[in-house]
């Protein structure tokens, strides 16, 4: 079982201070904690025993045999999963030579942990392997994002810093973002390496960051001259923008 200490320690996670002091996360769910376990060391195993039964092998520093009304206790999630876990956050240092051999991602300022995850997925479906994210942007270990991932963070590493420090040290390096005023990105050409700028969900892409952007993207809507909605969802339009540079590639 799940003693009172430890639920409370579990809860004591969902604060970023916290997970970043104890400098763990907690995942949730058969699909997700089996993608990471291997990838990202275990401190803590809580499962029914159907899981167990299925997963003997797993490995972990704690582990535990629940009930699911124990796990609902623990569980940050609204209809609770047969495991829970606590893995140890990735602190492998930041190499941004990769921006020079394959295509990565930077976001500037995205708020919302659900949009981050989700972006992350993104990432992981089309073969991004890097995310280089502004300091103000969501943290990866918040749970919302870590479900939201639903397991591409076991394969997509993220680095936190400032964007206009590392743009500023890319040389002759495509760095794209997506702008109103941008040139159609289905008319123009596309590189197979280099950096895709998106937005803070509200303001969109800071003026800092915006003048180090040598390739500016256009995703026009569909027919140009209907009225329609203000701007996509930041998610969205990533899963837009990656589908045309990797369609370009194939």
């Amino acid at each position: 079982m799940i003693s009172k200490n430890k639920i409370k320690y579990i809860h004591s996670l969902e604060l970023k201070k916290n997970r970043k002091q104890e400098n763990v996360f907690v995942a949730e769910g058969h699909k997700l904690v089996g993608d990471l376990l291997g990838v990202f060391p275990c401190k803590f195993l809580a499962a029914t025993q159907e899981w167990w039964t299925e997963h003997p092998h797993a490995e972990a520093d704690e582990k535990c045999i629940v009930t699911q009304e124990e796990l609902s206790k623990a569980s940050f999630l609204k209809t609770p999963q047969s495991v829970l876990a606590i893995f140890e956050q990735d602190n492998s240092p930041t190499d941004i030579s990769v921006i020079q051999q394959s295509l990565c991602l930077a976001l500037d300022d995205v708020q919302d942990p659900g949009n981050l995850g989700t972006i992350i997925r993104l990432a992981d479906w089309f073969g991004i392997e890097h995310i280089f994210c502004s300091p103000n942007t969501a943290d990866v270990y918040n749970p919302k994002a870590v479900q939201a991932t639903m397991g591409g963070i076991a394969r997509v590493k993220l680095h936190y810093g400032s964007l206009t420090e590392l743009i500023g040290q890319l040389k002759n390096i495509p760095v794209y973002g997506t702008f109103l005023n941008g040139t159609n990105i289905y008319s123009e050409v596309l590189s197979e390496n280099g950096l895709i700028v998106m937005g803070n969900e509200g303001k969109g892409i800071s003026a800092e960051v915006e003048n180090l952007i040598n390739r500016r993207l256009y995703i026009p809507n569909y027919p140009q001259s209907r009225q329609t909605s203000e701007s996509l969802n930041v998610a969205i339009a990533t899963s837009v923008v990656c589908a045309e540079f990797r369609r370009r590639m194939q």
